[in-house]
């Protein structure tokens, strides 16, 4: 360790949805690296040590290097001639960042889509169609007496969330933590968060959907048959126990996850879980949330919804914003091979998506933005290595109950930031669109 030592008080994690904004960092100025991440989980502690200052060119054109500005000038190039490009990612980047996307897509009379349409786009369907009882994790923390968790792992995927937010953390009106808290979790088999769980509901896989209607029944009154537990693996008094607990508590929260959104029912399921919540609040409150994987993925959303009117998926070939899961979201633009270029911010696709997706992405000029190199970095036509947010960079993101955290950098990187690098594309592709030159404001 150098002598050059810096600490950073309450520094925020980016890593997952929970955007925990109480890190303590020890910085090595002379390293350029975080040697200690004080209140980070094992999966923040990781995200801190990775993220040091690598040794890549800052642009690449064809796999050789090249200036930021060449490379620049060959993305806008490659955008500006597309008949049909696309814009995906934008989860692990800052709000001001997405916003520039945003405007590019609007440019090139492009698609724009986020991680989202590939985790909790259902959930964004439903919102849509039922509406959302919400509520801040604050209010979480201090009000709640009943917390249910509907398909998913908290205690691998979001390891604070427990213990921060949500379960045994005191609040104002729960001074004694878990003790004043019922906790349920229900899943199709038990899971490291199962352990904390008072009562945990064993549903049969693809049964979510007629769970919570069985539920949505019970809570209305409605008698049910025993056979439902044939039915959805969970027996009609462990339901009408349930419904009772739900129904008497103080305030209820009903937290769910991609074991709902990328499952049998999909939108129908989310819809399901945000129509027993509205149905709830006729005895007490009740609110549900979304758990969100990604550091900003709930920015992406926010910045598309305020400047389009949709969360993702958007299409803006007819100079306005259209909204078509199926059609416009990327993973079909690449698997019908529709998209003719592309635009990759802060995500990885080609070392996850459906193979016929990767192949056609394989077959188009990719533009794309990292940290560090990927399998989408190693096959794009112009590559940028780009500054890691909320690390080397200030900026906005949102925490998963829709709350804007703003980012402390801990130390400067000699990379470009997301928003430099797509504030100099949109100036070049307006430029080369025939639009005239709009100042854009520089975040310090």
């Amino acid at each position: 360790m150098g002598d050059n030592i810096k600490i950073i008080e309450n520094a925020t994690c980016t890593f997952c949805g929970c955007v925990c904004d109480d890190m303590h960092l020890t910085v090595d100025l002379d390293e350029k690296k975080i040697t200690k991440a004080k209140n980070a989980c094992v999966l923040g502690r990781a995200w801190f040590a990775q993220h040091g200052i690598p040794d890549y060119p800052q642009a690449t054109i064809g796999g050789k290097e090249a200036s930021v500005e060449d490379a620049v000038e060959e993305a806008a190039q490659i955008l500006a001639e597309a008949k049909f490009p696309i814009i995906y990612g934008l989860s692990d980047t800052t709000c001001e960042a997405q916003r520039h996307a945003v405007a590019i897509a609007d440019l090139i009379h492009g698609c724009i889509d986020t991680t989202t349409s590939v985790c909790h786009g259902p959930s964004g369907i439903a919102f849509q169609g039922v509406g959302e009882s919400t509520a801040t994790l604050g209010e979480v923390k201090n009000r709640a007496d009943f917390i249910m968790y509907w398909g998913g792992n908290p205690a691998e995927s979001h390891p604070r969330h427990f213990t921060r937010y949500a379960v045994t953390t005191k609040g104002l009106y729960t001074p004694n933590g878990k003790k004043d808290r019922t906790v349920v979790l229900v899943d199709v088999r038990k899971t490291p968060s199962a352990p904390v769980a008072d009562i945990f509901l064993s549903v049969k896989p693809g049964r979510d959907f007629e769970l919570a209607w069985a539920l949505r029944a019970l809570v209305k009154g409605r008698k049910l048959d025993p056979s439902i537990e044939q039915v959805t693996g969970v027996s009609l008094a462990t339901l009408e126990d349930l419904v009772d607990r739900m129904k008497n508590c103080r305030y209820g929260v009903l937290f769910f996850g991609m074991g709902l959104t990328m499952t049998r029912g999909r939108h129908f399921n989310s819809g399901a879980v945000l129509a027993l919540t509205t149905d709830l609040n006729e005895f007490t409150h009740f609110v549900a949330k979304p758990v969100r994987g990604h550091g900003n993925v709930t920015g992406a959303d926010n910045v598309l919804s305020w400047q389009t009117g949709y969360p993702f998926g958007v299409n803006f070939s007819r100079g306005f914003p259209r909204f078509n899961p199926g059609e416009f979201t990327t993973v079909d633009t690449l698997a019908r091979g529709d998209a003719d270029a592309a635009l990759i911010i802060a995500s990885d696709p080609a070392s996850n998506f459906p193979r016929k997706a990767i192949e056609h992405l394989g077959a188009i000029p990719v533009i794309a933005l990292d940290t560090k190199q990927t399998q989408t970095t190693n096959l794009a036509r112009v590559a940028f290595i780009t500054a890691t947010y909320g690390i080397n960079t200030a900026g906005t993101v949102y925490r998963m109950d829709d709350v804007p955290i703003t980012l402390r950098k801990a130390f400067d990187s000699p990379y470009p930031t997301d928003e430099e690098i797509l504030t100099a594309i949109r100036r070049r592709v307006q430029a080369l669109c025939g639009g005239p030159a709009v100042p854009l404001r520089k975040v310090s």
